[in-house]
């Protein structure tokens, strides 16, 4: 199945975040609890963390770059050989932990 990874949300006051960095690149399998991605706002840090296994693989948004909460930031599948949809309206969401540092 593929997913889309979303920007989390909702955090107070907050309307966007910038990616910081990405620590898994695509192609490579993510763990549970592994951090995928950092983000941050204006006042914190936002690290993202898989909730269960999966492949990440493609980045739709780069490093530096500001995104709107509920946007979607990446996909991921739970297998490397699932063909990516042309649309991601019908994908799920890819379920995620988040903490606000």
């Amino acid at each position: 199945m593929i997913y889309k990874l979303l920007v989390p949300g909702p955090i107070d006051d907050v309307e966007q975040v910038r990616v910081l960095e990405w620590h898994v690149a695509p192609g490579e399998t993510c763990t549970l609890g592994q951090l995928v991605v950092e983000l941050e706002t204006h006042k914190a840090l936002v690290e993202v963390r898989a909730e269960h296994p999966a492949v990440l693989r493609t980045i739709l948004c780069d490093s530096g770059q500001w995104v709107a909460v509920g946007a979607p930031m990446a996909l991921l599948s739970d297998g490397a050989d699932e063909a990516l949809p042309d649309s991601l309206d019908a994908l799920a969401d890819m379920p995620l932990a988040f903490e606000v540092n």
